[in-house]
């Protein structure tokens, strides 16, 4: 048993995940009738959480592969495909040393950069720059998925990455691979809305018709005050109501926050009132606060000053206009408009329907001060 049943990062079981019945089945049943999907919420909503849930269903783990890839760190071709290379032979792994010479008569370039042990275990000893033909390699990672002995089922996380990579025909190249995979369908997990609608909704676009959108919102508050509740008396603790829903405005539903600060008022106290919520979410940003100095840091002052004007706006509009650049005592418009695409680059700022928020709420809070 898991001593803190509010889980920050990975996922562990169903006992530990909250809700999201109506959406495990929804892509169950776009995925298990050959719909490609593109699953598209804010980073921290659970997208990851609900794959790794949805895997977990029996039916699925008796019917099908399934490989999830995460290529959030990804900057070029020859990084994403070491990173499918990569997963796919960790999710093999518990299969034995014959799934992965399944995998290898079909991926040969990367026969030389996997050894296995005298009971079989399998190591991927590779590095990046192993990968001497991504092109290559990425046409053999197909043909495995068109050949699988099973139906296969791949989620391709961040996928809005491929979007930035110097190479200019990924987009291309992936969409023919999909299109000729007939053995395998695929989620594309994307948190940029504006880009991931991009990709799969403009005729201009490769990707154009070929998915099936689906749009992550946040748990039903009832629902997270019973999972909540549920958790700490399973524990002998208590937990007063409206903590949850204080939490739950305050972050406005995102999982992550909800789970981290739930998780560190389940460490400290036996009875948690709502007066704790505040202590709760001082505590973790005191221990974030010398990552936060470092950004600011690295930053130019007018990127500075404005994105303390968004955290202290909360949730900024038309930042651009004189009211906002007065309020604050910002140096221009244009300045705003420079500083705000280079913190949307550096993924401190958002942009959703014309509202602009830090990225981070826990230094979003911080600045604020």
């Amino acid at each position: 048993m898991i001593e803190n049943p509010f889980i920050t990062y990975g996922y562990e079981s169903a006992d530990y995940f909250c809700d999201r019945k109506a959406e495990t089945q929804e892509l169950s049943t776009l995925l298990t009738n050959g719909n490609h999907t593109a699953l598209i919420s804010p980073r921290r909503m659970g997208k990851t959480g609900l794959i790794h849930h949805f895997f977990a269903q029996e039916d699925i783990q008796n019917r099908y592969y399934t490989f999830l890839i995460d290529i959030y760190a990804t900057k070029n071709l020859q990084d994403m495909v070491y990173r499918m290379g990569q997963s796919i032979v960790n999710r093999l792994k518990p299969r034995g040393q014959s799934a992965i010479d399944g995998f290898l008569r079909f991926v040969t370039s990367l026969r030389t950069g996997i050894s296995f042990d005298g009971q079989g275990n399998a190591s991927w000893n590779m590095g990046m720059g192993d990968i001497k033909s991504p092109d290559f390699t990425l046409e053999e990672i197909f043909n495995y998925l068109k050949a699988a002995d099973r139906n296969c089922i791949v989620a391709i996380d961040e996928f809005q990455a491929i979007a930035d990579y110097p190479e200019k025909n990924v987009e291309e190249l992936i969409r023919t691979y999909v299109q000729g995979c007939r053995n395998a369908v695929f989620v594309f997990s994307g948190s940029q809305k504006s880009m991931m609608s991009e990709m799969f909704s403009s005729p201009a676009r490769p990707f154009y018709q070929s998915v099936s959108m689906m749009f992550l919102k946040p748990v039903p508050l009832p629902e997270y005050e019973a999972f909540a509740k549920r958790h700490f008396e399973a524990a002998g603790k208590q937990i007063e109501t409206g903590v949850v829903s204080a939490i739950y405005e305050r972050f406005d539903g995102t999982t992550w926050y909800l789970q981290k600060v739930l998780n560190q008022l389940f460490a400290t106290k036996d009875l948690v009132c709502i007066e704790d919520v505040d202590r709760a979410v001082k505590q973790i940003i005191n221990q974030n606060e010398e990552a936060y100095k470092d950004v600011l840091y690295q930053l130019t002052a007018r990127q500075r000053d404005l994105l303390v004007a968004v955290s202290r706006e909360g949730k900024a509009r038309q930042i651009t206009g004189m009211t906002f650049v007065k309020r604050y005592h910002l140096a221009s418009a244009s300045s705003v408009q420079k500083s705000a695409q280079a913190l949307m680059e550096k993924q401190l700022l958002t942009h959703h329907q014309g509202i602009y928020e830090v990225y981070d709420k826990f230094m979003s809070e911080w600045l604020a001060v």
